[in-house]
């Protein structure tokens, strides 16, 4: 049982990496929906701070009326009683409250439409500035990330390039050195050429009788005999 739970307990944590993994890369895409569903949220916010400042100025402009026809019938009902007509002015009476009434109704929604839209205009305004900031730093994060893709582009390339010079270099170098292995090898061809060629030659001359760079006897005598007959001029030239 226990080794079970481990291994649930494994697959949640791979699940949530990842669900993680997911959401990173994602990101960007996650924020710029957030920002569009703000957006309108706050446009559904506009049109109803819009009906709010219509229904305002409705309860306003029926208040207003409201006023005019209380001070019109207030002033049709002091008209009767200086007349000292009880009844119309009873009457009239009842028609002001009934409108008093109505002014108090009115101006309760008044009230509650202007509460309610300021409410929200702060709201609005709030919300208006929560999302520049978040396009701001949705750009910020933006550019960021373009700026480390290109960077990150930049270094792969140069490692791959460093990686293909390197691999070129060491190609180069065996090259080079083939080349010199052929020249070592074509200098000693010729070498051994020139040798075969003069052991050849030495043959065919030692063969005819000819030892290059040797001196037979006569010759020897014949160098000798130059270098002593001038002292022996000189000597017997002394003598007489």
């Amino acid at each position: 049982m226990n080794v079970w739970s481990k291994l649930i307990t494994a697959l949640r944590g791979g699940t949530n990496e990842l669900g993680e993994a997911l959401v990173d890369a994602q990101a960007l895409r996650i924020l710029d929906q957030e920002v569009r569903d703000a957006a309108e949220e706050l446009k559904a916010s506009r049109d109803s701070l819009t009906e709010l400042m219509a229904r305002e100025k409705v309860a306003e402009q029926k208040c207003i009326t409201l006023n005019s026809k209380i001070a019109e019938f207030e002033d049709y009902a002091i008209q009767a009683l200086q007349k000292n007509d009880e009844s119309l002015a009873r009457e009239l009476a009842e028609k002001i409250a009934d409108l008093e009434n109505q002014l108090a109704t009115e101006q309760n929604a008044h009230d509650g439409y202007a509460s309610n839209a300021d409410s929200l205009r702060n709201a609005i305004k709030q919300a208006d500035s929560n999302i520049k900031r978040l396009k701001h730093q949705v750009d910020t994060v933006r550019a960021t990330e373009n700026v480390q893709r290109a960077q990150a582009a930049v270094a792969q390339r140069h490692s791959g390039s460093s990686s293909k010079l390197t691999t070129a270099m060491d190609s180069l170098e065996r090259i080079k050195e083939k080349q010199e292995l052929k020249n070592a090898q074509f200098n000693a061809a010729q070498e051994l050429a020139e040798d075969v060629s003069d052991d050849s030659l030495n043959d065919r001359l030692e063969a005819a009788g000819i030892v290059p760079g040797s001196l037979n006897s006569d010759a020897v005598l014949a160098r000798l005999k130059s270098k002593v007959t001038p002292k022996i001029g000189n000597d017997s030239h002394v003598a007489e």
